[in-house]
């Protein structure tokens, strides 16, 4: 049984743009590579131990920060980028996740954004949301619900997998 888990868009976007990562083919850790963004969605696409749970919000968003005018955006071609929340879609629902519609509003941070990570969390039922935002980093655990960053998540994973092997 996966456990559920939600990602951060700015996660699920430094996954392809921070390094030379092509997602159509995830590669699993170990070994870890530089990008840890692109690991935590290898992990997920692994579907071992985790399901990946996503909003329609949070897929809008990836879209529109990869799409984006730089310094704020990527500049990516919008086919693109829908295809990459395609696969992110794929995965979710490969790994027992999904993606959900929250029927809860949840306004514990100031930035709007960040509430609609934590209400798909909330919906979920996620027992870890995956972040490498200093603003829900500082809220962990949030309602009981640790919040990690990328690098985080990436070794306590790579450490349970060694120790299974054991």
């Amino acid at each position: 049984m996966s456990q559920p888990v939600t990602v951060d868009v700015n996660v699920l976007v430094s996954a392809v743009v921070g390094g030379n990562d092509d997602f159509r083919s995830w590669p699993s850790p170990p070994p870890v590579r530089g990008n840890l963004a692109a690991n935590v969605v290898g992990i997920l696409n692994d579907a071992r131990e985790f399901g990946l749970f996503l909003s329609e919000h949070i897929l809008t968003n990836v879209v529109r920060v990869l799409v984006g005018t730089p310094p704020d955006g990527y500049g990516w071609e919008e086919q693109q980028a829908e295809d990459y929340v395609a696969v992110l879609a794929e995965i979710a629902s490969a790994s027992g996740g999904d993606v959900i519609d929250p029927q809860i509003t949840v306004s514990d941070c100031q930035d709007h954004e960040d509430n609609r990570i934590l209400e798909c969390a909330a919906a979920s039922g996620s027992v870890l949301i995956v972040s490498d935002d200093h603003d829900l980093l500082s809220m962990s655990p949030w309602r009981g619900t640790p919040v990690v960053t990328s690098g985080d998540f990436v070794k306590r994973t790579d450490a349970m997998r060694r120790g299974r092997r054991r």
